[in-house]
């Protein structure tokens, strides 16, 4: 029964998704515009860094706030901290699998990586610091976003395995090959030097 309230609410978390906010707000329709994604870099590229950054601290908290809601739920059913890792990994994939198919966007959302951020926050400290650290070191390195985001996937498969063992390791391992998928286009942008760099995006005024 808790693996389904875990991915339930993972998944209807995931649903509440920024741009679509923000969108609305302004008029916009994101998910169809700039580069065709409903997340804050492309709400960034339309409308500025102030949106953007709203619309990632919204994905961002909805992971953290959905695996806290299940630690609550868990505690409350007297579940002993050693047996939660799994069900906190399942409910960060689907908040993951929630933002990047949405029932409320017809199942075409966005890439999820916002949310994985929140979702490190929420599982560990030490995870989140190794994998957000990668995640800033390399995007800014490299000026691609999407370099930062496949290496921050591959440092939450080592710390998993490091800190919390076998358990949790095929989720990632799912949420890896997820993210692969779904930047392939951006890998190809990045072959064609056609990728929108970083740096560009904070050069757009709000």
């Amino acid at each position: 029964m808790f693996y389904l309230i875990s991915c339930s609410i993972g998944y209807i978390f995931g649903c509440i998704h920024g741009s679509q906010i923000i969108g609305k707000i302004k008029g916009r329709d994101i998910k169809n515009e700039g580069v065709k994604n409903a997340g804050a870099s492309n709400t960034t590229i339309l409308l500025g860094w102030k949106y953007g950054i709203i619309v990632a601290m919204i994905d961002i908290f909805k992971a953290t706030l959905a695996i806290l809601l299940v630690l609550l739920i868990l505690g409350e059913a007297g579940i002993s901290p050693q047996g939660v890792s799994l069900y906190i990994y399942l409910t960060a994939l689907f908040v993951i699998i929630g933002h990047n198919y949405p029932v409320t966007m017809k199942f075409s959302g966005g890439k999820g990586t916002a949310s994985l951020v929140g979702a490190l926050i929420a599982i560990d400290w030490r995870v989140a610091f190794t994998g957000i650290g990668i995640l800033l070191l390399l995007s800014f390195a490299t000026d691609y976003l999407v370099i930062g985001v496949l290496f921050m996937y591959i440092s939450f498969l080592i710390t998993t395995f490091y800190f919390f063992g076998n358990g949790p390791l095929l989720v990632v391992t799912v949420l890896t090959l997820l993210c692969i998928y779904k930047h392939m286009e951006n890998y190809r942008r990045i072959m064609a030097k056609e990728e929108t760099k970083l740096s560009s995006m904070f050069k757009k005024s709000a």
